[in-house]
């Protein structure tokens, strides 16, 4: 019988860039294109003078304006004070509760609270 030849499976190379990826928050080549070519459009098209006007020619159109374009412009993420959690306050009118009543929302209140 001849000798058999014990081949060592090839390590696999690894480019040197692997792994990093895009930066955090870049565009792809293709959204970023189609950001440049509807902002050239909308030039093209009168720009903000013609979006005011547009959305003062009929009362649905300015529905659309607040309703779908503005909200694209606002921070997808609120924070409170200085970066902090946002802080909100209720009030509870009792005025015309059924005895006893007030007395079981402060429990739940209170047991949520402590859970």
């Amino acid at each position: 019988m001849a000798d058999s030849k014990v081949v060592k499976p090839a390590t696999k190379r690894i480019p040197p860039a692997a792994g990093k990826g895009r930066a955090k928050g870049s565009l792809n080549k293709t959204t970023k294109t189609a950001k440049e070519a509807i902002a050239l459009a909308a030039e093209k098209l009168g720009g903000a003078d013609r979006l005011v006007e547009w959305a003062q020619e009929e009362p649905q159109n300015e529905r659309v304006f607040w309703g779908t374009i503005y909200p694209k412009l606002l921070p997808l993420q609120v924070t409170g004070e200085n970066g902090g959690p946002v802080e909100t306050a209720s009030t509870l009118n009792v005025a015309g509760l059924p005895t006893g009543v007030l007395a079981e929302i402060l429990k739940a209140r209170d047991a949520a609270k402590s859970s």
